[in-house]
């Protein structure tokens, strides 16, 4: 059967529902299913937050026998072998569906294809490729963490009319008007993992954290590259990192484990597909959801540790190198407030913001970060290509990196970012301002602009490249 255009529009039904999952399905991809009789949608589902059900069983089941003789709208290629659960292939068989439209077939070696042979076996019609690159797009981060082994990377930039992203020694200075900044409010909460340099961390002080009322459960990971651990321990981001996490992306010479761990390889990573987390094996390590369920349990059972909310999505993650710091030690920190953590203090440097000056004032800071639930890394901070393949094997599949100058040129430069957007605002910052590291005028080669949207006065530029 030739593929038609009610079936581009059931699909691109499909995709919108897919979306509304994006950074909440852990490891899975977030797939949308259309159970479709007679040009009616008789079912719909899309897969459940944290990684289960899939999205095919939720919809058969609104279906019910109306799925006999149907045609399901499928984002993904449903998976034909057995996890946590059974194929989806299977269940697609037994209710007695009659075709099966598919946008993206599925990348991961254990599926691919043979979802798509097991439905033709069963005699179930079958079109794969409908609205294959808005199925894409919609996929970037499972794709490309399963066909890369990396995160999908966005950059996002905010340029004023003088081609400035801030001004020197003023933290945050507002370029886009609000209609702009909750539209990344959307973003943040569509992503796994937000990534910025020290140097912001410093002069911005920020939370980077969902806004927006009633997702703020969907606030990502937040990571900072920080070689010699200068986070201020007043910050924003120390404050709340048993609320959201924080990870330190460290140097390897500021590893309390250096000398011991000698030749070993920073991005060798634990390997949590034998952990028993809960989550699905077929879609690789825990992430976010999983994680948080298996803190909690280890939280309750440590008397020591200060007593946490619980936040929904927002996972607190494991170890991601051999070479990470263990335990605060009884002495190192001081005096330790649990409830108002902005009183953290290392004896000898109030707040931080500079490197410290030893080896006892590091691990001073060192105990101080980690018992205000930081976690640090030691994975050299300035080799993308080293630190992008670790985050993908902890499950993070999508990355947005917000700055600044440096970090944003770091990822350009290393060839690692996959998609750029680029916002244009009317501001003139003047005198004192930090150049933008990118303009319209100079997107790397291999980018495509996918389109421009205006939110309020200011202009939003995509580009991406393909996947």
């Amino acid at each position: 059967m030739s593929v038609t255009p009610d079936d581009e529009g059931f699909m691109a039904a499909a995709i919108r529902l897919s979306r509304r999952h994006l950074g909440r399905t852990a490891t899975n991809p977030s797939v949308g299913c259309l159970i479709v009789r007679d040009g009616v949608i008789v079912g719909q589902a899309v897969t459940a937050v944290g990684g289960r059900p899939h999205a095919e069983p939720q919809a058969l089941a609104e279906a019910g026998a109306r799925a006999r003789g149907a045609t399901a709208y499928v984002t993904l290629e449903p998976c034909s072998h057995h996890g946590k659960t059974p194929p989806c292939a299977e269940a697609l068989i037994a209710y007695g569906v009659a075709r099966v439209v598919i946008s993206v077939t599925d990348p991961d070696p254990r599926v691919s294809g043979r979802g798509i042979t097991m439905l033709r076996d069963a005699g179930i019609e079958v079109d794969a490729g409908v609205l294959e690159a808005e199925g894409r797009r919609s996929l970037a981060g499972y794709l490309t963490r399963q066909t890369k082994n990396r995160p999908y990377v966005t950059l996002k930039l905010a340029v004023s009319a003088d081609g400035m992203i801030g001004r020197a020694g003023e933290g945050q200075v507002a370029i886009t008007g609000p209609e702009a900044r909750a539209e990344v409010q959307t973003l943040r909460a569509e992503t796994d993992a937000i990534l910025v340099g020290i140097g912001t961390a410093i002069s911005d002080d920020p939370l980077l954290t969902v806004r927006t009322p009633g997702l703020e459960a969907q606030s990502p990971i937040r990571i900072v590259l920080d070689p010699s651990l200068a986070l201020p321990l007043t910050s924003k981001l120390v404050a709340t990192a048993r609320d959201v996490p924080v990870i330190l992306v460290a140097s390897e010479n500021v590893s309390p484990l250096a000398a011991d761990a000698e030749g070993i390889p920073p991005s060798v990573l634990p390997d949590y597909r034998g952990r028993a987390t809960g989550l699905d094996p077929s879609f690789g390590p825990p992430t976010r959801g999983e994680i948080d369920k298996e803190h909690d349990q280890n939280s309750q059972a440590d008397s020591s540790s200060p007593a946490t909310e619980d936040v929904g999505q927002a996972a607190i993650p494991q170890p991601i190198s051999l070479l990470v710091g263990g335990e605060a030690r009884a002495g190192e920190a001081g005096p330790i407030d649990p409830v108002n953590r902005l009183e953290l203090r290392t004896p000898g440097r109030a707040e931080g913001g500079t490197s410290p000056t030893d080896a006892a004032d590091l691990d001073s800071r060192r105990a101080v970060l980690e018992a205000a639930g930081v976690e640090i890394v030691y994975c050299n901070p300035y080799h993308p290509e080293v630190l992008l393949p670790a985050l993908a094997t902890r499950g993070i599949s999508s990355l947005l990196v917000e700055g600044g100058a440096k970090t944003a040129r770091l990822f350009l430069e290393a060839g690692l970012v996959d998609r750029i957007q680029l916002y244009h605002a009317p501001v003139v910052i003047g005198e004192g301002g930090i150049e933008s590291p990118l303009d319209a005028t100079d997107i790397p080669s291999g980018f495509t602009h996918m389109g421009t949207q205006m939110f309020g006065v200011d202009r939003l530029d995509e580009y991406e490249r393909g996947l």
